[in-house]
């Protein structure tokens, strides 16, 4: 059984990053980590706002920042692998850090925009790899009782996420705050 997490960026200011991987590292299964940009994200927003390039190469500047991300979860717990291509997943790993690779998203033909964040992109590796759960853990209160376009509505999910959603059709899909990931043992 294959769980995806994506862990959001914004774990890393809540505090909440560390106690949130000894979770996942906990849970059953094998576990796949997909980090949000956070911090190094926030910078590629603020560069593209200044120097006003295009979304594709702030997409791939993201990416990127996914990339950075990976590695400080990989420094903060060595025994998780960081892998970079969809196809290294093995089975035999209890727990990897998915490092995106720009050719292999652009192979998918996925959009490059600040529409598909590491939300969307979490999405697209569950069902790639046919996963049989899905977490979004984010350091916002999250109502369980909201669909998944109600939190599109509200910014706690990105604006592509529900286009990555069809296939999906055979995993479970939670949007959940980082306390309440924390309970699930």
């Amino acid at each position: 059984m294959i769980t995806v997490i994506k862990l959001g960026g914004s774990l890393l200011n809540s505090g909440a990053l560390v106690d949130c991987m000894t979770t996942v590292a906990r849970l059953p299964g094998q576990k796949i980590i997909v980090p949000g940009g956070g911090l190094f994200a926030d910078q590629v927003r603020l560069a593209q706002t200044c120097w006003q390039f295009d979304d594709r190469t702030a997409h791939q500047m993201a990416i990127l920042a996914m990339q950075q991300m990976a590695l400080l979860l990989a420094g903060l717990q060595p025994r998780f692998a960081v892998i970079c291509q969809t196809r290294q997943f093995a089975s035999g790993i209890p727990v990897s850090i998915w490092s995106p690779d720009i050719a292999e998203l652009d192979a998918h033909k996925i959009a490059s925009n600040w529409q598909v964040t590491s939300d969307s992109l979490s999405a697209w590796l569950a069902g790639h790899l046919a996963a049989a759960q899905l977490f979004l853990v984010k350091s916002a209160p999250v109502d369980p009782q909201l669909s998944l376009s109600q939190l599109q509505e509200q910014g706690i999910i990105d604006a592509a996420f529900t286009e990555f959603t069809p296939s999906l059709n055979t995993t479970a899909v939670r949007v959940i705050n980082h306390e309440q990931f924390q309970q699930l043992l």
